[in-house]
């Protein structure tokens, strides 16, 4: 059993036909986007059960499910495999977005909701030592997770390899790096953004192809994850429209 929280994650539930159970709804929410829910959920014939609002509160993860959680099948992952021959089918140049070990659903979630907004084609996530699908990063990526597949790999150092197999080139945020908006990110190409306290580890720095970094100027000389790899994902965008 799964929950997705929050208005616009639930939305985007049910515009993907996701396996909703049923629709538990706060008997205080009745306005705004509530009632696109219900409308919406009475076209599918899903079932709706108004509840007592602190009910919602006991099963949310996400501290912010806006009177709304659909009970849904558990997340299912994407096969690495099939979303590479999708992108072929349509001779398009792959862009995938490589976390490693990624442990904030809030950043993660953030992540895949800016992965959707540049057009990359997966995210992909470690077995271990990483952050999974929650009711947190669903929630987190406002609706976007229903549209950017992600996959969950055994071994990143492996994945990018086979990336590399199949054309891609792979760039590392990473703070030794050369200034991201002066590099090339055309073409096939896989991010690799590195977790929150300590970046990107050795061995999958190593077998990257070339590092990026933003310059910086203040006293911080860090940014969050989600930050960091939202600024590198739009100069990407920019450079593979043409721009």
């Amino acid at each position: 059993m799964a929950f997705v929280e929050g208005r616009n994650p639930v939305i985007e539930a049910i515009k993907n036909n996701r396996e909703i159970d049923k629709i538990m709804i706060a008997n205080s929410a009745k306005e705004g986007s509530i009632k696109k829910i219900i409308g919406m959920a009475k076209e599918k014939n899903l079932v709706i059960q108004y509840v007592e609002k602190q009910k919602l509160d006991e099963i949310g993860e996400s501290h912010a499910h806006q009177g709304v959680i659909a009970q849904v099948s558990e997340y299912k992952y994407a096969d690495l495999d099939e979303v590479l021959e999708d992108v072929k089918s349509k001779d398009e140049d792959p862009f995938f977005i490589i976390l490693d070990e990624i442990n904030d659903p809030h950043n993660l979630g953030s992540i895949i909701r800016t992965a959707d907004a540049v057009g990359a084609h997966g995210v992909i996530i470690p077995k271990r030592r990483s952050v999974h699908i929650t009711p947190v990063v669903i929630k987190a990526s406002a609706g976007a997770i229903e549209y950017v597949p992600v996959c969950k790999v055994t071994n990143i150092v492996n994945t990018i390899k086979k990336l590399k197999d199949e054309g891609l080139w792979i760039a590392a945020v990473d703070m030794d790096g050369d200034v991201f908006y002066e590099q090339n990110m055309k073409g096939p190409l896989g991010l690799v953004i590195g977790s929150e306290g300590y970046g990107i580890s050795r061995l999958v720095k190593e077998n990257c192809d070339f590092k990026v970094k933003m310059p910086m100027v203040g006293n911080v000389t860090s940014l969050n994850a989600s930050v960091a790899g939202s600024i590198v994902l739009y100069e990407v965008l920019k450079q593979r429209l043409g721009k």
